[in-house]
């Protein structure tokens, strides 16, 4: 009896081993194939990143960096409720992950679905070991702007440039809450440093035209409407800017 309990003992041990080994060998397979589609991530082509995901998946799905990944794929390709699975799937394996949590809350913008956003990014942006909390703290502006709760957009804004003072998309979003508030002056002021920190970006140049308009810089703001078109040519923020150009003149 105590030979069989023996033997019985060694063979359990062998398959733990055994199954340990198995995964470790599946999630550095696993590994090699995400590391691959995130640098097809990094050149863009989305189309062959997925087909590595999707690969390392079959292999090993319990890695939360990859459903972050297969995330971010589907997003890039607007398959947007596929890409809220992924991130779901991402903090079910790692509850504390922000940046799939701040991921989610994106798909939500992209959905429009505002509250739902909102709720992703308030659980993250108190998470002091979260490297980059301007992020969620600029998507929660941009979510309470599309509410119309102006306030609160420019004090998430706000607060996002006080960590990172130089972050273009909340100085932009800042600016335009300004205008959305009525208060032009300090939206010329706020564009005004975007476009200097950001001499090529058209849709900065575009806001802060409308915001000379707003204030009565007819010349200010036709030069920067022609400053978007020469900018970002045949595109439809172009295309718009020369609409809003000629209604001036």
């Amino acid at each position: 009896m105590k030979t069989n309990r023996l033997v019985l003992s060694v063979v359990l041990i062998f398959c733990i081993v055994s199954c340990a080994a198995n995964i470790e060998m599946r999630k550095k397979q696993e590994e090699a194939s995400r590391n691959l589609g995130e640098a097809y991530m990094q050149q863009r082509d989305f189309t062959l990143a997925l087909r590595e995901f999707l690969k390392a998946e079959k292999i090993y799905s319990k890695d939360p960096y990859l459903q972050n990944d297969l995330g971010l794929a589907y997003m890039s390709k607007n398959r947007l409720d596929i890409a809220v699975k992924h991130f779901k799937k991402a903090i079910k394996i790692k509850p504390d992950y922000a940046p799939a949590i701040n991921n989610l809350g994106t798909v939500y913008l992209a959905k429009k679905d505002w509250d739902l956003a909102i709720t992703c990014f308030k659980e993250i942006i108190d998470d002091i070991l979260y490297a980059t909390p301007h992020y969620p703290l600029t998507n929660l502006g941009w979510a309470y702007y599309n509410k119309q709760e102006y306030e609160l957009a420019e004090k998430y804004y706000s607060d996002a440039l006080n960590l990172a003072p130089d972050f273009i998309i909340a100085l932009r979003g800042l600016g335009r809450t300004c205008i959305a508030m009525g208060r032009p002056a300090d939206a010329v002021a706020m564009l005004e440093k975007t476009v200097k920190k950001y001499p090529h970006s058209a849709e900065s140049y575009f806001y802060l035209a409308k915001a000379y308009t707003l204030s009565h810089e007819y010349k200010k703001a036709v030069r920067a409407y022609n400053k978007v078109v020469e900018l970002a040519p045949d595109s439809p923020i172009a295309v718009e800017a020369q609409k809003e150009a000629e209604k001036i003149k």
